[in-house]
């Protein structure tokens, strides 16, 4: 009789184990696949605007890539080379130049939201000075291309023999939002070596490693 008792109750638990668990197992995936992942940024950086109408290079933005393991993201100070002069869409400023000579007054200084949101993670007041009574807030950006922990990447070889950002990482000069588009498991990875061995980077003969040591060590 308590034999039974038990697998009932046993078998009550898993089954509300699994209804709890069903709406997670859809979004499950393999260690360190995360195709399709595009989440929300603390601020709306666009790189299909900048990477793709700009033509801004990845490597003035994420320079890290050149000269180090990870790319890395970007320090405000970098977004301010262009932020400081550029506050808003040029149409805007335009449009505001229009409605203050209709007005006849100066036109009013007009900064977006969003690099609003750089000025105060930075702490300057409104001339674009440190203001010493605002608290400087680092922007906590969300990693998109994460491989797991017991595997090694470095971005300064790949870099060095000319290898497109995309190749890795997508198209990102269409992307609004990035988001991750290639698997960068170790199949995806030793295929790429493998077809970079047979037809060479950017008509340079490669030698792209192939065993384990390369990337677990």
């Amino acid at each position: 009789m308590n034999d039974r008792i038990i697998t009932i109750v046993l078998s009550v638990g898993l089954l509300f184990s699994g209804l709890v668990l069903m709406p997670k197992i859809k979004d499950w995936r393999p260690v360190g696949i995360h195709t399709g992942y595009e989440p929300d940024q603390p601020i709306e950086f666009s790189h299909r605007l900048h990477a793709g109408e700009l033509q801004v290079s990845c490597n003035y933005c994420h320079y890290g890539a050149e000269v180090s393991k990870h790319a890395g993201i970007p320090p405000l100070d970098v977004c301010m080379n262009c932020h400081r002069y550029v506050t808003v869409p040029f149409g805007a400023v335009i449009a505001e130049d229009k409605l203050a000579q209709e007005e006849e007054r100066e036109p009013k200084r007009l900064v977006s939201p969003e690099i609003q949101k750089i000025y105060d993670a930075l702490g300057l007041d409104k001339s674009l000075k440190y203001d010493s009574t605002k608290i400087q807030t680092p922007v906590e950006w969300t990693n998109i291309h994460n491989i797991p922990d017991f595997s090694y990447f470095d971005h300064r070889p790949h870099v060095a023999v000319g290898l497109a950002c995309q190749k890795c990482h997508g198209p990102v000069e269409t992307m609004e939002r990035v988001r991750m588009t290639n698997a960068l498991n170790m199949g995806w990875c030793v295929q790429c070596h493998r077809e970079s061995n047979e037809t060479g980077v950017n008509r340079k003969q490669v030698n792209a490693p192939l065993d384990c040591s390369a990337c677990h060590y």
